[in-house]
């Protein structure tokens, strides 16, 4: 007997099973704790801001709020809904509640993941495998963030999407508009789901009109699911993302997001895959596989063909998006491997309420090991964000306006709310022009002169390496006061 013969019957036992799911999300607990993303987030501060303008004031903002250089200017808090529990989580436990806010979006979005394959593929065993890759190829290269909502319901809608379709039922697919009522309310991105229902939408049509003129090619797997039924669906899952503070008006960000161009040239994360990261190798792995899967297949499933088209040009575009690439390989590696065995059985509530249970308890005793604890979170923070030079601004009460360097201005709308900045991460509320020309001074270039939010600067606050530091030191309007290995602090004389 081979030892995989000897293996099999082991590998069928149940609690060896939740054992190891267990230990899959104790493992992503922990390395959440170790990394403590979720608070050395450049933009997590003014969300934590914005949560609490709106739980204060009752009220959804319209407005560039905290903002002196966009005050004025339209703005719409397209993550009220992740922004809100955030702001309660911080007001309940401080420091801790953003860790375990955090620690808990990043466990959502891995048991997610793992949810899709086992739903799809009905393998245990091939599931864990499947999200191992997909989360170490995406899940620790980003910061937990409303868009770990919208990949944990991305991973729901695909999982309907194919379900459906494998067994002809419309009924399931009725989810859909209660699922981007949420998603709508909580992340922007919500737009890539309607691109995905309205893709599905767009085959379906095309090959049943291809099918009723006699021009449908034998090698395209048949549609399953009604053309009006689905497109329906399509329509009634539009108008559920109208159901925000913001209506219509979303559709506007994401269009003012898609025609800006300098963002894409300053942060790295929304700039292509470098390739310099091992989790780039895993991500172009899981697309090849996902690809040659479906040329496996006995006929062609046009569906995910263009899915998986769609989702490489988006993902390999910017790194940010990685997780839609890994996220739609992953269910359609496990959504063909279905057709290949008997599925095991389904974890069942009670099980998973077990294997919840066990990961709270086994991250509760690692937490004091890896300073996942307030002292520890504080040493974090204070050693990415200019926590001293703000303190020594606090305590000589230096007047303003300030004047702050871009990565900065998120944190200091929270640690220095008294001093509206000039700039923080929300680059659509800013736009293209006067991120540049704030960027521009940042850099030290000659038309500092020229920027009128310096002009009027009482305080300046950058990063010792900043190009305006070396420009400021000679300049007669300013005097250094203030300096340390990671900031530099300038008032006017």
């Amino acid at each position: 007997m081979s030892f995989i013969e000897e293996m099999l019957p082991l590998s069928r036992l149940r609690w060896l099973q939740l054992m190891v799911l267990t230990a899959l999300l104790v493992l992503v607990g922990a390395v959440a704790f170790q990394l403590k993303l979720f608070v050395i987030d450049l933009d997590l501060w003014w969300h934590l801001r914005v949560g609490d303008w709106i739980v204060q004031h009752a009220a959804f903002p319209h407005a560039g709020i905290l903002s002196r250089s966009a005050a004025n200017r339209p703005w719409a808090a397209y993550s009220w809904g992740y922004e809100v529990l955030l702001s309660r989580f911080y007001a309940w436990y401080g420091l801790m509640g953003i860790g375990l806010y955090g620690t808990l979006l990043t466990l959502m979005v891995a048991f997610s993941v793992y949810w899709m394959a086992r739903r799809l593929s009905g393998k245990f065993w091939w599931s864990c495998l499947l999200a191992f890759l997909g989360c170490y190829a995406f899940l620790f290269l980003m910061t937990p963030r409303p868009v770990f909502f919208s990949i944990s319901l991305f991973c729901v809608t695909l999982t309907i999407i194919l379900e459906a379709r494998r067994s002809g039922e419309a009924q399931r697919l009725y989810w859909l508009p209660l699922i981007f009522l949420l998603w709508a309310n909580l992340h922007i991105q919500f737009i890539y789901g309607m691109a995905v229902v309205g893709l599905f939408v767009a085959v379906n049509l095309v090959q049943r009109l291809a099918a009723r003129f006699g021009a449908a090619p034998g090698y395209l797997a048949e549609p399953t699911l009604p053309a009006g039924k689905v497109t329906a669906l399509f329509g009634a899952s539009a108008i559920a993302t109208l159901v925000s503070p913001y209506s219509y008006h979303l559709y506007e960000v994401i269009f003012a997001y898609s025609r800006s161009q300098l963002i894409y040239s300053i942060i790295k994360e929304l700039q292509p895959l470098s390739f310099r990261a091992y989790e780039n190798y895993v991500e172009l792995l899981l697309a090849g596989a996902a690809f040659f899967s479906l040329a496996w297949q006995k006929k062609v499933d046009l569906f995910k063909l263009a899915l998986l088209a769609m989702v490489s040009v988006v993902a390999f575009r910017t790194m940010r998006d990685s997780w839609f690439l890994c996220v739609a390989a992953v269910a359609c590696l496990a959504d063909n491997l279905a057709a290949s065995a008997q599925r095991d059985s389904q974890e069942t509530p009670l099980e998973l309420a077990g294997v919840f249970a066990t990961v709270v308890i086994a991250l509760a005793i690692l937490a004091p090991g890896m300073e996942f604890n307030a002292r520890g979170l504080d040493r974090a923070i204070s050693a990415m964000f200019p926590v001293n030079a703000v303190n020594f601004v606090r305590q000589n009460q230096v007047p303003g306006p300030l004047y702050n360097t871009f990565d900065w201005g998120g944190f200091l709308t929270w640690y220095m709310p008294n001093y509206p900045v000039v700039v923080d991460g929300r680059t659509d509320l800013y736009g293209d022009q006067l991120n540049e020309l704030l960027l521009k001074t940042e850099n030290g270039d000659p038309s500092y002169r020229d920027d009128p939010y310096l002009n009027d600067a009482g305080i300046v606050l950058l990063r010792r390496r900043d190009g305006l530091v070396s420009t400021l030191e000679l300049d007669p309007r300013f005097r250094k006061i203030y300096e340390d290995r990671m900031a530099t602090v300038f008032a006017r004389r």
